[in-house]
């Protein structure tokens, strides 16, 4: 398995789980560019939000809930959070399975 999201979802890399069901885990960034950074990520391989079709909008609407539970859990809901995706080159994606960014805890800049 040469994709490193399918080897932490399958516990073969180490990650600190935030949230975990039948769909989607969360886990801490190991890179983290703001003090709460957890990526909302799919069990299933999805390249990207381009990779999704109609059949996949209700699942896209339970990764952003599960987003928005976690900002909760994280105490960062109130005072706001960052939840967005990279898509691509030029998007600067990075590991090339669908993943959401969840960052918060201090005024974030444009750059992160």
């Amino acid at each position: 398995m040469d994709c490193v999201f399918c080897r932490v979802i399958a516990k073969e890399l180490p990650a600190d789980f935030v949230y975990e069901d039948d769909e989607i885990v969360a886990f801490r960034d190991i890179h983290p560019a703001a003090p709460v950074h957890v990526l909302v990520v799919p069990r299933r391989h999805v390249t990207s939000v381009t990779a999704l079709t109609e059949a996949d909008a209700a699942f896209v609407g339970k990764l952003v809930l599960v987003g928005a539970r976690i900002a909760r859990e994280q105490g960062i809901a109130d005072n706001g959070f960052r939840f967005s995706t990279n898509v691509g080159e030029h998007g600067r994606q990075s590991v090339p399975h669908l993943h959401f960014h969840l960052m918060g805890g201090r005024k974030l800049t444009t750059e992160v």
